[in-house]
């Protein structure tokens, strides 16, 4: 076992913080250790905004009211990014096609990678964090409140701060569940079924609706309409 892996095994998601700031030196490195993660051809299509005023914080709470958002010391907001795309492809090229499926993996893959690596880095120096994908759902308030011009949208934001307590690390579904030799393996409910035991073990007393319940709750319904209109919107998907 080595360092990192360790460190990366004891993750756990932060939604509680004390009032204490992280300095600007270690938030740099933070940040720096995000832009080392792996590009889709070192295109590097996405973009942070950082976020550390109480005017910025209560606007964005407004429209996503996740009560972290105003605790953490600092918000970032990671931004699917093809606007600087479109300005070099003006450079050799009359037309620019940024809408599109794969498009908007490159960019939310590119996102994605660079927000584990800050979390990551964020937590070897003893801070913590938690992400927040919900404000998906309110993309076009927070596109207002952070200027986002076209061709970018919000992907999720992590709220990073001196964790004021660290929960217990969650179980995770066995890794013969999720990893398979040469070719896919479908499974029966009955691993779900087990799963909602381990997590029913883990929660307690706290458990408000199985494991299974959740995922039902996410994908049982069709999805929220605002994504898609605020990508058309964009210039992003058709």
């Amino acid at each position: 076992m080595t360092e990192t892996i360790d460190l990366m095994k004891k993750h756990v998601s932060v939604r509680s913080f004390t009032d204490q700031k992280i300095p600007d030196q270690d938030l740099k490195a933070i940040l720096e250790a995000g832009q080392a993660a792996s590009s889709w051809k070192n295109f590097q299509s996405y973009s942070i905004v950082k976020v550390q005023s109480d005017t910025q914080k209560q606007a964005i709470y407004a429209a996503q009211p996740q009560p972290w958002i105003l605790k953490c010391d600092t918000f970032l907001i990671f931004i699917g990014d093809l606007n600087r795309a479109e300005k070099a492809t003006r450079l050799h090229a009359e037309n620019f096609h940024a809408d599109g499926a794969d498009n908007l993996l490159v960019t939310s893959v590119d996102a994605a990678l660079a927000g584990q690596n800050v979390l990551l880095a964020a937590e070897s120096m003893g801070y913590g964090g938690v992400f927040i994908g919900m404000i998906r759902q309110n993309a076009d308030e927070i596109a207002k409140i952070l200027q986002l011009p076209d061709y970018t949208y919000p992907v999720f934001g992590i709220a990073l701060g001196v964790p004021k307590k660290l929960n217990e690390v969650k179980p995770r579904l066995p890794q013969e569940v999720l990893v398979f030799e040469e070719f896919y393996q479908e499974q029966d409910a009955q691993v779900i079924k087990d799963f909602d035991q381990v997590m029913t073990d883990y929660a307690g007393a706290r458990q408000t609706e199985l494991w299974s319940e959740r995922v039902a709750m996410q994908f049982g319904q069709p999805e929220h309409p605002m994504t898609a209109a605020f990508l058309k919107e964009q210039k992003l998907l058709k």
